[in-house]
């Protein structure tokens, strides 16, 4: 089915540590069209968009109904790059593609202790990529065939899943195009 925006949107999902906004950043740089990249958790705290701060799991508790009220137009519209730690609060009709980034359990570990996460966060967070929590949830919430699991441990890794997004924006492009020239003949 063709989308009526011009621009794709794509969630770049993951436990913290696993290479999300790096992987966003870059994909906003390289990309064949302007997208936007909004980093969910900025966008939460900058906007004032969550009910409380949680000192003990030093995060804050986000209001869906604000975030979602403040991303709508913006999805509408197209040309998204939602970088966060969870996915399944987006409806499925915003999204094109759900790409979750994995990592060995030890580098979300060393990353996060680099970034001087709490002990206990760095626990939880480690023990949801061993289970692979946050992809189970994106496979849960979207069609199957937009999740994309891939592997973010090095700068190679890095730029080959942004190469492969680029293709994939570039198929979605040529794809979208023909739909629509289709249904306008």
């Amino acid at each position: 089915m063709a989308s009526s925006r011009s621009s794709p949107n794509i969630i770049i999902t993951g436990t913290p540590g696993t290479g999300k906004s790096t992987h966003a950043q870059l994909l906003a740089q390289e990309s064949p069209i302007p997208l936007k990249h909004i980093n969910v958790g900025e966008m939460v705290k900058d906007r004032g968009l969550h009910e409380s701060f949680d000192e003990e799991w030093q995060s804050y508790t986000v209001d869906e109904d604000k975030l979602l009220d403040e991303l709508e137009p913006l999805a509408d519209r197209g040309g998204l790059i939602l970088d966060w730690h969870t996915c399944d609060i987006f409806p499925e009709r915003w999204i094109d593609l759900v790409i979750v980034l994995r990592c060995k359990h030890t580098l979300v570990w060393e990353r996060l202790e680099k970034r001087d996460y709490p002990l206990k966060k760095i626990q939880e967070n480690n023990e949801a990529e061993i289970m692979g929590v946050v992809s189970d949830e994106a496979r849960e919430s979207y069609q199957s065939k937009i999740v994309v699991e891939l592997t973010s441990e090095s700068m190679e890794d890095l730029q080959e899943n942004v190469s492969r997004m680029v293709e994939w924006i570039s198929n979605w492009l040529d794809n979208n195009a023909k739909q629509h020239n289709g249904t306008q003949s």
